[in-house]
């Protein structure tokens, strides 16, 4: 179950490194492509916002390699649970205030990873 989690937690951080990537460095490209309703004349306007989206994300990323990477397997997961938790967060806020979507590509991953954790 623990290598499960694992490699859970490691495609939610690799998801997580793509918004760093698209909104911080792509907005104006993978950006329109993935937000399709919002106005093309928003996105330039709207750069400097997605990039400090993205730096969150890339907070989210970091600590979640970093709770790959601990030895200690006590605080491995507990490092695990915090950060997966703040992306559970992030999808359930994503989810209420602009896309259902978001929780099935953000949040629910999260959950799922929480769950097979504390099945170990």
């Amino acid at each position: 179950m623990q290598l499960i989690a694992d490699i859970l937690i490691a495609a939610i951080a690799a998801l997580h490194l793509y918004f760093l990537y698209f909104e911080m460095f792509a907005w104006d490209t993978i950006g329109r492509k993935t937000f399709k309703q919002i106005p093309p004349e928003v996105f330039p306007k709207t750069k400097v916002l997605a990039a400090n989206q993205g730096l969150y994300n890339g907070f989210l990323a970091a600590g979640l390699v970093w709770s790959l990477l601990i030895e200690d397997h006590h605080w491995s997961f507990y490092v695990a649970v915090f950060f997966l938790s703040c992306v559970l967060v992030a999808g359930f806020y994503g989810a209420a205030t602009a896309s259902k979507k978001i929780f099935f590509v953000q949040g629910l991953p999260a959950l799922i990873a929480l769950i097979l954790l504390h099945l170990r």
